[in-house]
């Protein structure tokens, strides 16, 4: 069995663990678990650690009364359970998120029907575009530890094609500052945007895609969020911020949530990638048909079809799935 990889840390199993795991799987049979640990070179508190953590995670079979040690789950049927159960527990979180969209939404509805005391409420509501920009200005400028965002469309922006503007994020990231951003699929739709958060990635910017963002949001060092006006065109859409403990308490989760399950995008590593394919490898990462990529880089479709298969056979992958595991492991997007 290799060594621990990412996809074996996703399943809860570390290098020791699958020490342990191996082990159990061979034709050796040992008595004890220091006997286990004498063989493997570890010790008996780390061997009786990683039997727990089998155990827990469906890999070993229950242990006996005798105090042998427990026998191992044949490995394609614990995976398997792994992934029925990481699968369930995927849906669950979506069902939250839908939930907690809810609640958000009417709670905005409620505050922005009357003139609501942000002094009482810890709600306020900020209206008039220049006074949002002001206002997300002044929060990135106060941030101490971290800044975590949801972006979505529609953008606010005065140039033609809507392009975003992006927010002056890199300072923050100068100044030891961690940025979180995580973006909606669609953003990527704006020619060049892929590059650009790639750029931003470079200079520290923890950039992650996602599908489906459930808002816009700016939280600062986990204690205040702004819920940006849901209709970038429309001069009278108001902004809410947030220093309410209770909604806090939701929406912080919020964005953990969706950041859990986001792609990460942007360069990494030291070997040789051009941006145009580092590019084009995150919006594949991302999950875009070749029709939308094609249009995103303003090529002909069959173009970015030899692109990728060209890509594919560099990596030595036969599936793109398994393209985007090489591309992280050879340092082209990050882990």
């Amino acid at each position: 069995m290799e060594q621990a990889s990412g996809q074996w840390r996703t399943l809860g199993l570390g290098d020791s663990e699958l020490a342990v795991y191996e082990a159990l799987l061979g034709p050796d049979r040992h008595g004890s678990p220091t006997a286990l640990a004498r063989s493997l070179g570890m010790t008996a508190q780390q061997v009786t650690a990683a039997l727990n953590q089998l155990q827990e995670r469906g890999f070993l079979h229950p242990a006996s009364a005798d105090g042998r040690l427990p026998l191992a789950v044949n490995p394609a049927t614990a995976i398997r359970n792994r992934i029925h159960l990481r699968r369930a527990q995927l849906l669950s979180a979506s069902s939250d998120l839908e939930v907690l969209t809810a609640s958000v939404d009417r709670l905005a509805a409620q505050v922005l029907g009357r003139a609501a005391d942000p002094q009482r409420t810890g709600i306020e509501t900020v209206r008039d575009r220049k006074a949002v920009a002001d206002r997300v200005a002044a929060l990135l400028a106060s941030a101490q530890s971290e800044v975590n965002l949801l972006d979505r469309p529609p953008y606010a922006s005065s140039a033609p094609d809507g392009m975003p503007a992006p927010l002056d994020v890199t300072d923050l990231v100068r100044r030891g500052v961690r940025v979180r951003v995580a973006v909606d699929r669609a953003g990527l739709e704006f020619p060049g945007r892929a590059r650009g958060l790639g750029e931003l990635a470079e200079q520290g910017v923890e950039i992650r895609v996602a599908s489906n963002l459930p808002t816009k949001l700016i939280t600062v060092d986990r204690q205040v969020t702004l819920l940006p006006p849901t209709d970038a065109a429309d001069p009278t859409d108001a902004a809410l911020v947030v220093s309410d403990a209770l909604l806090g308490n939701a929406l912080v989760p919020l964005f953990e949530e969706v950041w859990q399950r986001a792609i990460p995008i942007g360069p990494g590593g030291t070997e040789a990638v051009t941006d145009e394919d580092r590019e084009l490898l995150t919006m594949l990462a991302s999950g875009l048909k070749d029709e939308a990529i094609a249009r995103r880089l303003d090529l002909h479709v069959h173009t970015v079809r030899r692109r990728i298969s060209r890509l594919m056979a560099d990596l030595k992958a036969e599936t793109r799935f398994q393209a985007g595991i090489q591309a992280v492991r050879k340092g082209w997007l990050p882990a």
